[in-house]
C-alpha cells in the first residue's frame, strides 16, 4: 500500500503539490478562527449553588441552608466530591463530579433537585441559584472605573446600568461581577423616642413603607367597543414622597412616615469594596463562557469598551481597560510559537544547506514543518480542542521532528540522483525517485510509529493530569503523523519535481566528505575499545540515576504570563474601610515599581461572585508592563513578598494567576499544599492548626504559610427571654424583626 502511495504521488505530482497549497491556505484560515484560550478545560464537571440568607449568622447558615441543600443533592449521578462554604448571609455547596460526566446533564439534574428544596430553606432565605457555567480559567477581562466627578454612588449607578448591561450583551461573556462604589436605596432611619411617642412599632414602619412602594397590576376595563388596560402610578421612589407615606390617623391628625424617621437616600449595606491604582472606584470582573473563544470575546469586549468611550467621557470617568487580560497571555503565546516555527524553520533550512550543500532539498525538507503543523491545528479544531499553551507547547516539541522524515527522504533522494549521473547508462529520474523513497520506506515508518507510541501512554492520563497533558499528546502525535503522510506524498512529489532535470553535481559536497572521515576514525576507535565504552555509559546511567532525587518535581513549570495575586488577609472581624485603607498603603509602595502598569485591590466579595470573603480578606492584581523577562518577575515577585512582610497584622499570598486557578481547581485553596484538619472541637482544631502553621513556616523553601481557617470574628448575640416575651405579649418573630 505505501509503495502504491509513493507512486501514486510521483505520477499526479502536479495535483499533490497543489492539494497541498490547498491544505496550507485552510490551515491559515482555520488557526485564525480557532478557538483560542490560555489553557485546555482542566476543571472537572462542576456546578456552584449559592444561596443568599440575608442577616444570618455563618452557623444558622450552615444548619439552616447549607446541610439541607447538601443533604438534598448528595448522591447525586457521577458525583465524585462535595464541598462547601457557610459565612455570614451565603452558603455556597459546590458539586464536583466525575471526569467525562456531561456538564449540561449534571446542571439539568442538580437544577431539579434545587427546585424541591427551595420549600424548606427558612423565610427570607432567597431560592439557590446555580452559578454561570464558565470556563476553566474564568476571568476574561477585568475593567476598572475611577472618576474625580462623580460620587461613588453615581459611579456604582453608571456601572450598573450602563457599562454591566452593554458587557453582558457582547455574545461569549458569561458573568459580569461588579466590586466598589455605593449601591442606591432609599433609607428610612428610625427614631425609637419618636416611635414610642406616638406608640408605634417597628412592624407598623415596615408594613407602611412596604404598601408605598409596591407596584401591582390593576387590570383593565373592557367595554362593548373597546379593551381599555390600567397603569397606576405614584408610588414612592424618592425620599420626599415616602416622606409622606401615613403611619397613623388619629383625631384628624395624621402620623406620617417623616415624623418618626429619616427618610433619605443612602448606600446598601457593602459586602466588599474596590481600589483602583489606589483610588475608591469600580471593578467589573467579566468571565468567558463554557467553551467560547477567549480571544474572540476579550477583543469584543474591548471593541464594546471603545464605543463606549464618548460616554465615559462626558461622564468623566477615567477608564482602565486592562487590570487583568488573560488574552495578553495567548498573545505571547502564539508569538512565541511563530518565533520558535521560523527560527526552527532556518535552522533546519542552513543545516540542510551546509550538509547537502544545496538549496533545492533544503527547501523541500522545509515545507514539511508548515504542512504538518498546519495538518495538526486543522484535525485540533476538528476534534474541539482549542489552542492554547499546552497544545501550542505539543506543536513546538513537534517542530524539530517533523522534519525528520522529509530529510530521510529527500536525502537518500538526492544521493541516488547524484551516484545515477556516474552510471554509463543513467536510469530514469521518475524511477529513481520512487525507488529511493521506498528504500526508506520501511526506516521512516517505524522511527515515526515508535515515537507516537512514547506518548500514547500520556493520552491514556485521567483527572486533572489528562486534562493539561492529554491534549499536548496529541498534537505532537498528530503533528509527527502529519509529517509521515508528507514524507510519502508531497516530498517525492517535490523532489520529482525540482530535479527532474537530474542533479547538477555529482561529487560529494565537501563537509560531507570531511564529517564522513572523521566519524569512521571514532567509530574505529570506539570499536577497539568496546569494553571501555561501555563500561563509560554505565557509569554515566548510574550518575544520572543518583542525581534524579536532586532535581526539584512540579505539577507545572511556573508561567510567566504577566500577571500577579496578591492575596491579604487580616483578623476575622476586621473593617472594611481598615482594609481599605490598608491596600491604599499598599498600592501605593507597589506604584512605585515601574514595571508595574496596574494594580487594583477588590475586597471582600461582591454580590453574587464566586469568591465567598469577608471583609478581612482581598486580592490585589497586579498586572506588569509588556516584555518583563521572566528573571525580573521572579525579582518582582520577592519584592512584594519583601513588602508585605512591612505591614505587621496581615498574612498575604503572592501568586501568578496560573498558578491561583490551577490550585484552587485541585484543593479548593490557592496554596500547592494544603492541610485539612478534622475534629468535632473547634478550639481544639484551632490550636492544632496552629500549630501545624509554626511547623510549616519552619520547613526550608516554605513560603507564605497561611492559617486559612483563623479563629472567628467578633460577635453580638441577642438571645430571648422567652418568660419576659411572654410577659409582655410579645411573639419571638415580632422581637427578632425588630432587631
Amino acid at each position: 500500500m505505501l509503495n502504491r502511495i509513493v507512486h501514486f504521488s510521483l505520477r499526479f505530482r502536479g495535483v499533490v503539490v497543489a492539494l497541498a497549497c490547498l491544505l496550507v491556505a485552510y490551515g491559515i484560515h482555520v488557526s485564525y478562527h480557532a478557538k483560542l484560550d490560555v489553557f485546555p478545560n482542566f476543571v472537572p464537571p462542576q456546578v456552584a449553588v449559592q444561596t443568599e440568607a440575608p442577616g444570618l449568622s455563618p452557623e444558622q447558615v450552615e444548619v439552616l441552608v447549607t446541610r439541607p441543600i447538601e443533604n438534598s443533592i448528595n448522591g447525586l449521578g457521577n458525583m465524585a466530591s462535595l464541598r462547601s462554604e457557610s459565612i455570614s448571609g451565603l452558603s455556597v455547596v459546590t458539586a464536583v463530579f466525575k471526569s467525562g460526566t456531561d456538564i449540561f446533564i449534571a446542571r439539568q439534574t442538580l437544577a431539579e433537585k434545587l427546585a424541591g428544596i427551595a420549600r424548606e430553606l427558612p423565610a427570607g432565605v432567597k431560592a439557590p441559584t446555580m452559578t454561570p457555567l464558565m470556563s476553566a480559567t474564568m476571568d476574561l477581562l477585568k475593567v476598572g472605573l475611577v472618576s474625580e466627578h462623580l460620587s461613588p454612588m453615581e459611579l456604582r449607578t453608571f456601572a450598573d446600568w450602563t457599562v454591566k448591561p452593554r458587557l453582558l450583551s457582547v455574545p461569549g461573556v458569561a458573568h459580569c461581577i461588579v466590586f466598589g462604589g455605593e449601591i442606591r436605596q432609599l433609607q428610612i432611619q428610625l427614631r425609637p423616642d419618636r416611635l414610642i411617642a406616638f406608640g408605634l412599632g417597628v412592624g407598623d414602619v415596615v408594613a407602611a413603607a412596604r404598601a408605598s412602594t409596591g407596584i401591582l397590576g390593576a387590570g383593565l376595563i373592557e367595554d362593548a367597543n373597546q379593551r381599555i388596560f390600567i397603569q397606576t402610578e405614584g408610588q414612592s421612589v424618592t425620599p420626599e414622597i415616602l416622606g409622606e407615606t401615613v403611619l397613623l390617623h388619629r383625631d384628624g391628625q395624621s402620623v406620617r412616615l417623616r415624623d418618626v424617621a429619616r427618610i433619605q437616600e443612602g448606600a446598601e449595606t457593602k459586602f466588599g469594596d474596590a481600589l483602583i491604582m489606589e483610588k475608591p472606584g469600580v471593578l467589573l470582573a467579566t468571565a468567558s463562557q463554557y467553551g467560547a473563544n477567549t480571544m474572540e470575546v476579550t477583543l469584543a469586549v474591548e471593541k464594546t469598551l471603545t464605543e463606549m468611550k464618548p460616554l465615559f467621557e462626558k461622564a468623566g470617568i477615567t477608564v482602565y481597560p486592562r487590570m487583568h487580560r488573560p488574552a495578553t497571555f495567548i498573545e505571547a503565546s502564539l508569538k512565541n510559537i511563530q518565533h520558535s516555527l521560523f527560527l526552527g524553520g532556518v535552522l533546519v533550512a542552513v543545516v540542510l544547506f551546509l550538509f547537502l550543500g544545496h538549496f533545492r532539498t533544503a527547501f523541500i525538507s522545509v515545507t514539511a514543518i508548515p504542512v504538518s503543523l498546519l495538518t495538526a491545528v486543522i484535525l485540533l479544531d476538528k476534534f474541539g480542542v482549542t489552542l492554547n499553551t499546552i497544545t501550542l507547547g505539543g506543536l513546538a516539541i513537534a517542530i524539530g521532528e517533523v522534519v525528520d522524515d522529509a530529510i530521510i527522504d529527500v536525502e537518500n533522494i538526492f544521493r541516488r540522483l547524484r551516484e545515477n549521473q556516474t552510471q554509463s547508462i543513467p536510469r530514469s529520474v521518475f524511477r529513481v525517485v520512487l525507488e529511493a523513497s521506498i528504500e526508506v520506506r520501511s526506516a521512516v515508518v517505524y522511527a515515526t510509529f515508535i515515537v507516537a507510541l512514547i506518548f500514547l501512554p500520556v493520552l491514556t492520563l485521567t483527572g486533572l493530569q489528562g486534562s493539561f497533558f492529554a491534549p499536548l499528546a496529541l498534537s505532537y502525535i498528530i503533528a509527527i503523523l502529519a509529517s509521515l503522510v508528507v514524507a510519502l506524498t508531497l516530498t517525492p512529489a517535490l523532489s520529482l519535481l525540482f530535479f527532474a532535470r537530474g542533479v547538477h553535481q555529482s561529487a560529494e559536497p565537501r563537509l560531507q566528505t570531511w564529517l564522513k572521515s572523521g566519524y569512521i576514525s571514532l567509530l574505529n576507535f570506539f570499536a577497539r575499545a568496546g569494553g571501555v565504552m561501555i563500561l563509560a555509559v554505565g557509569v554515566l546511567c548510574l550518575t544520572a540515576v543518583g542525581m534524579l532525587p536532586q532535581f526539584g518535581t512540579g505539577f507545572l513549570p511556573e508561567f510567566r504570563e504577566g500577571h500577579f495575586v496578591l492575596q491579604v488577609q487580616s483578623v476575622p472581624g476586621t473593617s472594611l474601610p481598615y482594609m481599605m485603607q490598608v491596600g491604599r498603603e499598599i498600592s501605593h509602595e507597589l506604584l512605585k515599581n515601574k514595571l508595574l502598569a496596574t494594580v487594583e485591590q477588590q475586597i471582600g466579595r461582591a454580590e453574587q461572585g464566586e469568591d465567598t470573603w469577608g471583609t478581612h480578606r482581598c486580592e490585589f492584581h497586579l498586572e506588569l508592563v509588556e516584555g518583563v523577562s521572566g528573571r525580573d518577575q521572579e525579582k518582582i515577585m520577592s519584592e512584594i513578598r519583601d513588602l508585605l512582610e512591612e505591614f505587621p497584622g496581615i498574612q498575604g499570598e503572592v501568586l501568578t494567576f496560573l498558578g491561583d486557578r490551577i490550585s484552587e481547581t485541585i484543593t479548593g485553596e490557592t496554596a500547592p499544599v494544603v492541610i485539612n484538619i478534622f475534629g468535632e472541637d473547634l478550639n481544639v482544631i484551632d490550636e492544632k492548626a496552629r500549630e501545624i502553621e509554626k511547623l510549616l513556616a519552619k520547613i526550608p523553601g516554605a513560603k507564605d504559610v497561611q492559617l486559612k481557617s483563623p479563629p472567628g470574628g467578633p460577635r453580638l448575640s441577642v438571645r430571648l427571654r422567652l418568660d419576659r416575651l411572654a410577659q409582655f405579649g410579645y411573639r419571638p418573630v415580632e422581637v427578632l424583626e425588630a432587631v
